[in-house]
C-alpha cells in the first residue's frame, strides 16, 4: 500500500483529523498463505473420530474350511451359512475406520502465521480488494477506515446501525440480512438451520459495550486488536473483509507490529 494517512471520524461520519498509516498496512497479499493460516485455525477446531475397535467381530463364528464349495468366511456357528465378521461380509467390520488418535491438527510455523496475520492486515486496507470481496463498500470515504474511540463506549444496537449507517458500512450489513437463507442438507436439524454471509468487523482496543451492542447485528463480528486473528481478518479464507477501527486500536498497531512492520 502507498498510502501514507487515513483520515479518522467520528460518530457523524465527520472527518476530525488524520493519522499515519502503520508500516504493516504495505505488507504485500499473500492469498496461498492466509489460506493455509485459516485452514491451521480451523482444524483446531475438529472434533476426534473413531469407531469401536470391537465393532462388526462380537460375533461367536467358525470357518469350515476347504471342501463344502464355499468360501472359507468365518460363519455363524448356529447352523447358518451366513458369513460375517471379516471385511467381505455384510454386517462385517470396517477397513481401516477411523481412529481417535489420527492428527487432524495442522500446523503452520510460527512466522508464517505471523506474515498471514501481516497480510491479511493489509487486505483491508484495500477497498479494491474489499469490494472484490463482495462487500459493499461504495460508500466508504476513506480506507483504512478509522473511527474516533466513541465508538467502544456505545451501549445499544441502535446507537451502531446509526455510526453504521453515517460511516457508508451500513449496506454491506442490509446484504448480510438478505443473504439470510435455510442450510441444505441435515445441518438444519443439527442446531444450524440458518446461513448467511458475513459482514463488517470492528476492532477496538477496549471493550466498553461495543461488543454487547453490536452482537445482534448480523455478520458483525466485534474484536480487541491484540485478539485479531487470520480467520476475523479473511473468513473463508478470503482476504479484504470490510473493517471498522478505532483510533487507538488502530494506533495500536505500530505496537504489535512495529514500525517496520
Amino acid at each position: 500500500m502507498g498510502k501514507v494517512t487515513t483520515k479518522v471520524f467520528d460518530l457523524d461520519g465527520k472527518a476530525v483529523g488524520k493519522l499515519r498509516v502503520p508500516a504493516v498496512f504495505k505488507t504485500p497479499l499473500r492469498p496461498d498463505v492466509i489460506k493455509r493460516a485459516v485452514t491451521a485455525i480451523q482444524s483446531r477446531r475438529f472434533q476426534p473420530q473413531g469407531r469401536d475397535p470391537l465393532a462388526g467381530t462380537r460375533r461367536s463364528v467358525e470357518s469350515l474350511g476347504a471342501g463344502h464349495g464355499l468360501s472359507r468366511f468365518p460363519r455363524l456357528k448356529a447352523g447358518s451359512q451366513r458369513a460375517v465378521f471379516v471385511v467381505g461380509a455384510v454386517t462385517g467390520r470396517a477397513a481401516h475406520p477411523p481412529v481417535t488418535g489420527k492428527k487432524i491438527a495442522k500446523g503452520l510455523p510460527r512466522k508464517e502465521m505471523r506474515f498471514a496475520l501481516r497480510s491479511a492486515l493489509a487486505a483491508t486496507g484495500s477497498k479494491e480488494i474489499v469490494v472484490s470481496r463482495g462487500h459493499m463498500a461504495e460508500d466508504v470515504r476513506d480506507f483504512p477506515l478509522v473511527v474516533a474511540d466513541d465508538i467502544q463506549g456505545l451501549k445499544k444496537t441502535s446507537q451502531v446501525e446509526e455510526v453504521f449507517l453515517k460511516l457508508g458500512v451500513w449496506p454491506d450489513v442490509y446484504r448480510v440480512k438478505e443473504s439470510v437463507k435455510e442450510r441444505a442438507g441435515k445441518g438444519k436439524r443439527r442446531g444450524r438451520r440458518l446461513k448467511h454471509a458475513v459482514g463488517p468487523l470492528l476492532v477496538i482496543a477496549e471493550n466498553q459495550g461495543a461488543a454487547h451492542a453490536a452482537r445482534n447485528l448480523p455478520g458483525v463480528d466485534v474484536s480487541t486488536v491484540s485478539n485479531l486473528n487470520v480467520e476475523l481478518l479473511a473468513p473463508g479464507t478470503h482476504p479484504g473483509r470490510l473493517t471498522v477501527w478505532s483510533k487507538s486500536a488502530f494506533e495500536k498497531l505500530n505496537e504489535m507490529f512495529g514500525k517496520g512492520g
